[in-house]
């Protein structure tokens, strides 16, 4: 009378995802791609605790504090920083003075992306040269302003994979639900949507971001991001639209219907699990797509503000030294590798899974 753990649709699924990975870990090449998204991820999300200039948990004055929760988002900082000054000194010298008996960890480099750091002000060391090359202090050199390039190289990999993340996210809500209804409801709403997934293809994102830099005041990351994923969900709305063409004459959903399962139901429990496959893979070209879209506009000056550490301005303040008396190959070189690496590695990991997934394949 019980059913087995092996006849239950997730005991199904969770065997279709075993197999997929089973496929997945045999090609090489995916697992290192994979293992560099991994990294990335991480590196980007521990930011904060690799290299900066606030500590990552501190003790002052009786209590615990985050500083370096301000990287995140500078309202996350304590007010009491603040209150006491912090702006106008520097964290060593301002715990040392305002409170002797405190306590820090500092992130493994001492080291701030957005400005450089000054004599003496990290235990005696020597202040960050402008225009430094890769030194033992300054493992990728520095910029024009003296900015430490590994530090705005780490946090920069934060502002990629954000936007890479968010932006798809965005598209993939947008194309899950527009896919989803064009290819179960049919007729006339099929028509409708159809028609709105080629008026979306045919306008460039790039056309859409430059109207907003025009309208916008000062336009920021995270209006960018809306703009790439507003722009960037008719490949994953096609996808999901012809599976659900494929899945609504399928047996278990006429099942479903007979047995009186509300339409909502249907479409979330039983084809759309069904029908994430080429999704999901859409979603790995489209984060990689959606950085080196990014990184462009960055390169140009369109998006985020001069003082974020993002990859494509880095490559821009090298650039424009390229023709100079003091060429800054570095600001090229480093942050090149870095987009090139990310965009192949997302790309790889998109392919690997499209051999992963394709059930031709034994």
């Amino acid at each position: 009378m019980n059913e087995t753990a092996s006849n239950s649709p997730a005991a199904g699924a969770a065997g279709y995802w075993r197999l997929v990975w089973r496929r997945y870990r045999k090609r090489r090449l995916g697992l290192a791609a994979l293992a560099v998204v991994v990294f990335l991820a991480i590196l980007g999300a521990a930011a904060p605790l690799v290299v900066g200039t606030r500590p990552i948990i501190c003790r002052y004055q009786g209590r615990w504090y985050f500083p370096c929760l301000y990287y995140y988002n500078p309202r996350w900082e304590n007010p009491v920083f603040f209150k006491d000054g912090f702006r106008f000194t520097y964290y060593p010298r301002g715990l040392a003075e305002k409170d002797p008996t405190s306590i820090a960890l500092w992130p493994l480099v001492y080291a701030d992306p957005y400005r450089r750091v000054d004599v003496g002000e990290w235990r005696g060391a020597k202040g960050d040269p402008n225009r430094g090359p890769p030194s033992l202090r300054n493992l990728l050199g520095t910029d024009a302003e003296g900015r430490d390039v590994f530090s705005r190289m780490v946090h920069g990999t934060r502002i990629a994979l954000l936007v890479g993340f968010v932006a798809v996210g965005i598209a993939a809500a947008i194309g899950i639900v527009v896919g989803g209804l064009a290819g179960y409801c049919g007729g006339w709403v099929d028509k409708i949507l159809s028609r709105l997934v080629e008026l979306v293809m045919s306008v460039p994102a790039i056309v859409l971001i430059l109207a907003l830099v025009a309208v916008i005041e000062r336009p920021t990351i995270w209006h960018l991001m809306a703009v790439i994923g507003c722009t960037r969900w008719e490949s994953i709305a096609r996808y999901l639209r012809a599976e659900f063409l494929r899945l609504k004459e399928t047996d278990f959903v006429a099942a479903a219907r007979a047995l009186g399962v509300p339409p909502h139901r249907i479409i979330l429990r039983h084809m759309l699990p069904n029908a994430l496959a080429p999704v999901i893979v859409s979603i790995s070209f489209g984060i990689a797509g959606a950085i080196l879209l990014e990184s462009g506009l960055s390169f140009l000056g369109i998006g985020s503000e001069p003082s974020t550490p993002s990859w494509g301005r880095i490559l821009n303040e090298g650039f424009n030294t390229l023709g100079g008396e003091r060429p800054q190959w570095w600001l090229v070189l480093f942050p090149g590798l870095a987009i090139f690496t990310a965009i192949c590695a997302y790309n790889l990991v998109g392919d690997t899974l499209q051999e992963a997934m394709d059930p031709r394949i034994r």
